[in-house]
């Protein structure tokens, strides 16, 4: 497929950034977007959306995860269907499946019913988040990481696999009306995934687990709002309860290739730590 220019939106973001990477050492025009990337583009600002569009074939969609998230994306892709764009591919999440959550499925909905050729990419928790979600590469620093995920587990997948399978799906063919369900190829405790970055960083790094009434009261004592506290705590009582072990095979159906292991990641953060 010819494509003038794909737009990447959350360009800046933890797999926007990827995508948009990959996309140039690949030789595709990418419009990197966001709030504070090359291109402004602000779900909540429609006179961001029309220039962000122009030119543009393909885009990768990431939401705002605000309670407008499902009415912004009808509305972005109905005007981007129109001014030329034949392919979306959607960063989702496995869990809004898993948990039967009404807003995430509603989103994936509003991009099938678009009316062009749609990908979503559902994806279980992020390897790169020990590094790169604020929260947990915070308490990563300081040497202990303190949740109430208990011994439950989670396949985490490299935000680079999804980059992957991101590009694929907006560059190449057989990949239109498929959901990818994205995991990495074993599934870790939390206390496992954190002895695996102390192991391979030297640093000394504990995980302790704690219960969600201890973990809201740290939450609240650091300012963090009640709805941040509300919505992660059901996420991690979810993987707690062993509701978020299974292992999907989304990366081997788009790509042919077994996920990247999470050891992989903790020596990369490792070697990154090391620069």
């Amino acid at each position: 497929m010819s494509i003038s220019s794909t737009l990447v939106t959350g360009g800046t973001g933890k797999t926007g950034r990827r995508v948009a990477a990959l996309l140039d050492r690949r030789g595709v025009p990418a419009r990197v977007a966001s709030r504070s990337g090359p291109v402004r583009f602000d779900w909540v600002d429609e006179t961001t959306w029309e220039p962000a569009l122009a030119g543009v074939r393909a885009v990768y969609l990431v939401d705002s995860q605000d309670a407008g998230a499902e009415a912004e994306v009808r509305a972005f892709t109905e005007r981007a269907v129109a001014r030329g764009v034949d392919r979306l591919v959607l960063l989702s999440a496995r869990v809004w499946a898993e948990m039967g959550d009404p807003a995430g499925l509603a989103v994936e909905n509003a991009v099938r019913e678009a009316g062009v050729a749609w990908t979503i990419l559902r994806p279980s928790w992020f390897a790169q988040n020990f590094g790169e979600d604020p929260l947990i590469a915070s308490a990563i620093a300081r040497g202990d990481l303190r949740l109430p995920t208990g011994e439950g587990r989670e396949p985490f997948i490299d935000a680079e696999d999804i980059a992957e399978v991101a590009v694929a799906a907006l560059t190449g063919g057989g990949h239109a009306g498929e959901i990818y369900e994205l995991s990495g190829p074993r599934a870790l405790t939390w206390g496992q995934a954190v002895a695996e970055i102390a192991r391979t960083t030297g640093r000394a790094i504990r995980f302790t687990p704690i219960s969600d009434e201890q973990y809201r009261t740290e939450l609240a004592a650091a300012g963090h709002p009640d709805d941040y506290a509300e919505i992660t705590s059901a996420l991690f009582a979810h993987i707690r309860h062993g509701r978020g072990a299974a292992l999907s095979d989304g990366v081997r159906r788009a790509l042919g290739r077994e996920p990247a292991d999470f050891a992989s990641y903790a020596r990369r953060l490792a070697q990154a730590a090391d620069v």
